[in-house]
Order: structure tokens, then C-alpha cells, then sequence
């Protein structure tokens, strides 16, 4: 079996965020794999840019909100020592932009949070279950556990 090489993790801040991030850190450490990251923005809007979606993490921004955001990403990263050109943080649907960064940093292993929803909830779908089924690589569904 070919070991991992380069493993994406996508952070979304939940309460057991942080337990997501350790895993995927764990496993680049046990592979001697690369770990990136990446955070996809879509509960904020979208101010006017001249940098279209992807969002810049070394330049200031008078938004507070997004400004909240890169500061949260960018204390994680330095914490899980993911290098600065390793991060991602983009406007958009959170499936699509994962998938997209994962074929173009061609990523072997996607690591996700997930709560294995049942009944109408699986239905609507949810971002792991979309990474899962439409990546082209593997993907590792971290288990969350519901309150």
C-alpha cells in the first residue's frame, strides 16, 4: 500500500474542530506527509475584492468579520505547523472549493468532520458526505459525536 503523501484538512470551527485537526496532523506525522489546510467561507458575505475568492492571508482587510476569521485559521495553523503557502481560505460552496483545492494541490487523503446524519438530514446532504462522494482521492470522515 502507498503511503500518503500530501493530506488536506478541512477545518470548519466546530465545537470538535480541534479533535478533527489533531487526527489529520497525526496522520501527515505518520505518513511524513504534507498537511494543508483549508477553510471555505460561506456564512459571511463577500465584500468587494480585487482578489476574486480566494482570500489573501497576509494582507489586512477592513472587514472584522473576515479579519475574525484569518486569525482563527491562521492560530491553528501555526498550531498544527502547517506551512503559510500550505492554507487555503476562499469564498464559496464548502464541497466544491475542497475538492478543487484537493485536485489542484493534488491531495491524496481529504480529512473531514462528520456526524453521520440519518433520515431527511443525509438527504439534504452534508460537506463530508459531498467530498466523499465526488473526490478523487481518499477521503477520511472523521466521526463527530452529537450533543
Amino acid at each position: 500500500m502507498k503511503a500518503y503523501e500530501h493530506v488536506l484538512l478541512a477545518v470548519d470551527y466546530s465545537e470538535q474542530g480541534l479533535y478533527v485537526a489533531e487526527k489529520a496532523r497525526s496522520l501527515a506525522y505518520r505518513y511524513q506527509a504534507k498537511l494543508s489546510m483549508i477553510h471555505v467561507l460561506d456564512n459571511i458575505p463577500m465584500p468587494d475584492t480585487s482578489y476574486g475568492t480566494v482570500i489573501p492571508l497576509d494582507q489586512d482587510s477592513s472587514d472584522g468579520l473576515l479579519e475574525e476569521e484569518k486569525a482563527k485559521f491562521m492560530q491553528l495553523g501555526d498550531q498544527l505547523k502547517v506551512d503559510k503557502a500550505n492554507r487555503w481560505m476562499l469564498w464559496g460552496i464548502p464541497k466544491q472549493e475542497i475538492i478543487h483545492i484537493a485536485e489542484q494541490e493534488q491531495v491524496d487523503l481529504i480529512v473531514v468532520g462528520s456526524h453521520g446524519r440519518h433520515g431527511l438530514a443525509l438527504l439534504l446532504g452534508s460537506t463530508a458526505n459531498s467530498v466523499l462522494h465526488y473526490a478523487k482521492c481518499d477521503v477520511m470522515a472523521i466521526r463527530l459525536q452529537d450533543d
